[in-house]
């Protein structure tokens, strides 16, 4: 019973090591001055708001991951873990592109991609375990929002 304790608690040590370092990969491409003097839509939330919105999500996500491997193991559920980890690359891909290249276009192709990996991630995800389901609903709100903001800038900023 030990053995098992520490084991999930190992795996979950794992599944939030994988997300927060996906949000620390992010993090690298920084708003910075750019991002200050692009013309924003009316409904853009303040800047302070999003580092506490991405922390709680990316917790979220770490949880839902560790129930699916939990439940399940990671060969049982090799594919939705796996579409997890491409959603993941994906998302800290969006910062690169569009913070660090300045690229809204390039960065709204990849959101859309992120978009329905993390609709496949949460299909997946609830098929095997309602609650992490449940856990990535929020994730896929926030990039629903996020994706019509980068829309939004790309085409304010042409």
């Amino acid at each position: 019973m030990r053995t098992k304790w520490r084991r999930e608690l190992l795996g979950l040590a794992v599944s939030l090591a994988l997300c927060f370092g996906a949000a620390w990969l992010g993090s690298q491409f920084t708003p910075g001055e750019w991002y200050g003097r692009l013309v924003k839509p009316p409904w853009t939330p303040p800047n302070w708001l999003f580092a506490p919105v991405w922390s709680v999500l990316y917790a979220m996500m770490a949880v839902a991951a560790w129930l699916v491997w939990k439940q399940q193991g990671f060969k049982k559920a090799c594919v939705p873990l796996v579409v997890f980890a491409l959603q993941l690359v994906l998302n800290a891909t969006w910062s690169w592109l569009f913070f660090g290249l300045h690229r809204p276009d390039l960065a709204f192709a990849d959101i859309v991609l992120l978009w329905a990996a993390i609709l496949a991630t949460l299909v997946l995800f609830s098929r095997r375990n309602t609650a992490a389901g449940a856990l990535i609903a929020p994730y896929l709100a926030w990039v629903t929002f996020a994706a019509a903001l980068n829309f939004a800038l790309w085409r304010l900023n042409q």
